[in-house]
């Protein structure tokens, strides 16, 4: 039987207020504008797309680090949206982050002792010893010598250091991983290193992550299913083997040619993406990728795709039916 997921989002928006120059007025900016997911126990969603299309505020939505502006959030069973300040309290524990920086996400006035006991201090009423103990048995789970519980984050590399956030991550025993682009700051020789001590994290510790990402090599590594994001919008979702194998969506396809390969023949298969990513403060009429679509139509100007089910996926795209 199916375990049922830890994590379920309908329809997610997140608009932000913002001023247009110093004596201008004011526009929404949509971050996030309609993202439905569910993420289980042991499973590892990705979100890829171009830088602005909305994934991180996504996962500080899923996080409860920001309130959706629209749409449902469960955690768990319980609702993470509508709840009081109390009940969204204990929610937060069930997920925690992983930041891009490994440089900027560590106190650098704090032993590594002190930054992974932190989250217990706050959350729990664990004594100084159980939370010593603590600390030390997670620092031994992510490869840490018990010598560097006394040292400081600048005293390491950028992997070690990585380590550190993943172990602070893991304190309070959460059962998601919001993981936002955590090996894109490290050199090629580690991120190997520290993709794998993360999936064997999951198997250990039954994790679902969340794993945001650009790197399309990486996430075929590690994904088992995969959320494309255009402008704020899913445009194409489902199972990693099938959407990277048989791409539907042309924005999905221009990304997955851009991946780079030592096959030569691949290489010459590279289709360009013409234009900008359009501002989330004046989104285009209809299919947000038209302009720069080569499939483009005149429906695609006026008429939105919403995602439908075809060829094993979900697919927002009038015209997925003839995109090779």
């Amino acid at each position: 039987m199916t375990e049922a997921p830890i994590l379920v989002a309908r329809d997610l928006a997140r608009d932000y207020r913002v001023r247009l120059g110093l004596f201008g007025g004011h526009a929404t900016l949509h971050a996030v504008a309609g993202a439905s997911f569910t993420l289980g126990p042991g499973e590892t969603l990705a979100v890829v797309g171009e830088s602005g299309c909305g994934k991180s505020t996504l996962g500080r939505m899923v996080c409860l680090i920001e309130s959706p502006s629209a749409g449902e959030l469960s955690l768990a069973g319980q609702d993470a949206v509508r709840g009081n300040r109390d009940s969204r309290r204990r929610l937060r524990p069930l997920v925690q982050m992983v930041f891009q920086n490994p440089y900027a996400s560590l106190n650098p006035r704090k032993k590594v002792g002190a930054i992974l006991e932190e989250p217990l201090v706050i959350n729990t009423k664990l004594g100084a010893a159980e939370r010593r103990e603590a600390a030390r048995d997670m620092m031994a789970k992510v490869g840490l010598r018990p010598e560097n519980y006394e040292r400081y984050p600048h005293m390491f590399s950028g992997g070690q250091r990585q380590r550190i956030a993943i172990a602070r991550a893991l304190m309070l025993n959460p059962r998601i991983v919001v993981a936002d682009e955590p090996v894109s700051a490290l050199d090629v020789s580690i991120r190997a290193q520290v993709l794998n001590l993360l999936m064997d994290l999951q198997d250990g510790l039954g994790l679902a992550y969340l794993f945001i990402s650009h790197d399309l090599g990486v996430v075929r590594h590690i994904a088992r299913r995969v959320m494309v994001m255009y402008l704020g919008r899913p445009v194409e979702q489902g199972e990693s083997s099938v959407i990277f194998n048989r791409p539907r969506h042309p924005y999905t396809r221009a990304l997955m040619s851009s991946t780079p390969a030592v096959d030569p023949a691949h290489r010459a298969q590279r289709i360009p993406i013409k234009g900008e990513l359009p501002s989330p403060l004046d989104p285009p009429p209809g299919c947000a990728f038209h302009r720069r679509c080569p499939y483009a139509t005149a429906e695609c100007q006026v008429r939105r795709p919403e995602l439908r089910e075809f060829d094993g996926r979900l697919v927002a795209c009038h015209h997925a039916e003839t995109v090779a």
